[in-house]
């Protein structure tokens, strides 16, 4: 016969915190409790409401990684690791002929790989964000430090155009205009250069190059807007302290304003290359659609994930077995993980340079 032993610990002898300690903790709750029921009938819906608008963004993110998990199940079974390893084809969609993994089908000479796509996605969001970085902090400086109060509007509106502008006519202009007047003149002289990965044939205008310098021309506007805004948010007793230490106004911009605002530029830098990550139109227009392939020079096609997904959407319908659109499925997943990644990074840097202090001062 089985006697149930009470395990739970007695609260006798579990360990007390000191009276000093207790008495705080008491305060707080009252606190706690005496600020909630001096709330209003009005001030608890207001507070409702906030509660659930800030809840209802995490919950559609879980939703949707759920949903796109679940329809992406077939796909992860089916290629296993095997789908960073591997190149992309939808196979003989033609064939009855279909070859069985794990349980599922697919057809003959199918393979699902990502790592081109993963690989033109990353090269050319960060090509894009090298050149935009440096141009949307320049002229954020220039726009807020040297220009008037009136060219500062009359330039600021046209920069807000810009991020208004539809993707597809960025993609229409790279390839009709930016393109083809890169590849007669610039590209060119790169190509006579003879450096690696930076020779070959410039083709007509379309290619690595060119989509990630439309990418940096679309996400630039984000980029400024935001730092335009941090760098009007320097105290101005800073940038006089530092002009009456005797700095001139290029050195107090280099040693007061760009390490005020270098944590605000890391984030505006994070979600610009969280644009470019996801932008599929103006890249699937400018990029030649390289499928299942790398590019061996900065001037050849290539593809990204998105582009992909996008192109062969329609070829995968038509697949008798649906594997092939649960595998473009999984690449919206890895885009989707791939780009809470990047912020998630973004956040850890702006983190660690937040706990700089700022130096003031000739030769700091």
């Amino acid at each position: 016969m089985s006697v149930a032993v009470d395990r739970r610990p007695d609260p006798a002898s579990a360990p007390r915190l000191p009276g000093r300690a207790r008495r705080l903790v008491r305060a707080h709750r009252a606190r706690r409790r005496a600020r909630l029921s001096e709330l209003t009938r009005p001030d608890r819906v207001v507070r409702g409401v906030l509660l659930v608008a800030a809840i209802i963004p995490t919950f559609a993110l879980a939703f949707l990684a759920y949903q796109m998990l679940k329809y992406a199940y077939p796909a992860i079974v089916f290629n296993g690791w095997h789908v960073f390893t591997t190149k992309f084809s939808l196979g003989n969609q033609y064939s009855t002929a279909v070859q069985v993994r794990h349980g599922y089908k697919a057809p003959k000479g199918a393979v699902y790989g990502i790592l081109p796509l993963l690989f033109g996605t990353l090269i050319s969001s960060l090509i894009a964000l090298f050149f935009a970085v440096p141009i949307s902090v320049a002229g954020a400086i220039l726009l807020v430090e040297r220009l008037p109060v009136r060219v500062q509007g009359f330039l600021g509106i046209f920069l807000e155009l810009l991020a208004g502008i539809p993707s597809v006519i960025f993609g229409l202009w790279g390839i009709y205009t930016f393109g083809p007047f890169l590849s007669r003149t610039v590209y060119r002289w790169i190509a006579d250069l003879h450096i690696p990965w930076l020779r070959g044939p410039t083709g007509a205008g379309e290619g690595l190059l060119t989509a990630s310098l439309v990418l940096a021309v679309m996400i630039i506007p984000i980029i400024a807007s935001i730092t335009r805004e941090l760098v009007r948010s320097v105290p101005p007793l800073a940038k006089e302290g530092a002009v009456a230490l005797g700095l001139t106004p290029s050195e107090t911009v280099r040693f007061v304003v760009i390490p005020y605002i270098k944590t605000g530029v890391i984030a505006a830098s994070i979600l610009g290359w969280a644009r470019a990550l996801g932008e599929t139109i103006a890249v699937l227009i400018i990029s030649g659609d390289l499928l299942g392939a790398y590019p061996h020079s900065i001037f050849d096609p290539f593809s990204t994930i998105a582009t992909t997904i996008a192109s062969e959407l329609d070829s995968a319908l038509t697949d008798s077995t649906g594997m092939a659109v649960h595998a473009l499925a999984e690449f919206g997943l890895v885009l989707l993980v791939v780009t809470l990644l990047t912020n998630l990074g973004g956040r850890l840097l702006t983190r660690r340079f937040s706990a700089a202090g700022l130096p003031v001062g000739r030769g700091v």
